[in-house]
């Protein structure tokens, strides 16, 4: 090896550990503050940082030899369980002033219900949260991240480049895309048709995090990939929330919230047809018209 490569080398190394270390003390800032306060944007930047370095820890230790990606994949976890849960809350908040300014108070009881229920399952979440958190970012974590740095990260740079592993979550996508064409040609309201879009938006999310968390070390022709498979997952994902939301309420059940027959239908059926048209008006996947 020559003096220049060597010193390439290690300037490629020195990228990698500024932006892991940068990712790792954000997550770590932002979680302190979640179980501070459990404010939702602190959830949702742990959140973001515990992907991103989840994302880099798959380009360069997909055998997940360091022991790190499941302690990071258990943060996640807990986070997504309280998250998901403040957004639900939040809609159904903007849902339920929209009710009453309407006068629509049958709705508005009924959306009152499931805040509430959803209200308590957080505290739950909250809970274990609170008690998961704190073990998986101790000082067992800080040895695991300083051996990784110093014993294992310069050997995984040199093995791994972030350009190919790009290009294989391309040809990922574009596989699960044609899988869902193919899908929606037999029916795109089914629970098959409704998981194939879940996975080709999981395959845009991995497209958009492995963008922009290693962005450093792509090609220029990778930069605009980001912003591209955002657009793509936010679509997708308004899809899914919705049909989540939708799944939610049916596992709760009409019995459990002490809410009337009718304005139990009235508001699942007009969530069904929000998913409905949700789906029908999105432009990664064409969907026919199913007027004609």
């Amino acid at each position: 090896m020559t003096m220049e490569q060597l010193s390439k080398d290690q300037s490629k190394t020195r990228q990698w550990e500024q932006a892991l270390n940068l990712l790792y003390v954000n997550f770590r800032d932002y979680s302190k503050e979640t179980l501070r306060t459990f404010n939702s944007e602190d959830i949702h930047q742990a959140r973001v940082n515990s992907r991103k370095l989840l994302t880099l820890l798959s380009i360069l230790d997909p055998q997940h030899t360091s022991g790190l990606y499941p302690v990071f994949k258990q943060a996640q976890k807990r986070l997504g369980k309280v998250r998901d849960a403040d957004v639900l809350i939040e809609s159904f908040k903007s849902r339920r002033k929209l009710a009453k300014e309407g006068s629509d108070t049958r709705t508005a009881e009924l959306l009152e219900a499931v805040i509430k229920h959803q209200k308590d399952k957080r505290k739950t979440y909250r809970k274990k949260l609170a008690e998961d958190l704190p073990k998986l970012m101790g000082k067992d974590l800080d040895g695991l991240w300083n051996d990784f740095l110093s014993g294992q990260l310069e050997g995984l740079v040199a093995k791994r480049d972030a350009n190919v592993v790009m290009r294989e979550l391309e040809v990922a996508y574009e596989q699960k895309k044609k899988a869902c064409k193919t899908i929606f040609q037999q029916g795109a309201e089914s629970t098959e048709a409704f998981d194939a879009l879940h996975q080709l938006r999981i395959a845009a999310k991995e497209l958009r995090y492995t963008a922009s968390a290693a962005a450093f070390s792509l090609n220029q022709k990778f930069h605009a990939h980001e912003e591209i498979y955002k657009n793509i997952q936010e679509q997708l994902g308004v899809i899914n929330d919705k049909r989540v939301w939708l799944d939610t309420l049916n596992s709760i059940g009409r019995a459990e919230l002490d809410i009337g027959k009718k304005t139990w239908n009235t508001f699942t059926s007009t969530l069904r047809a929000e998913v409905l048209d949700a789906l029908h008006q999105n432009d990664v996947v064409h969907i026919a018209d199913r007027t004609k």
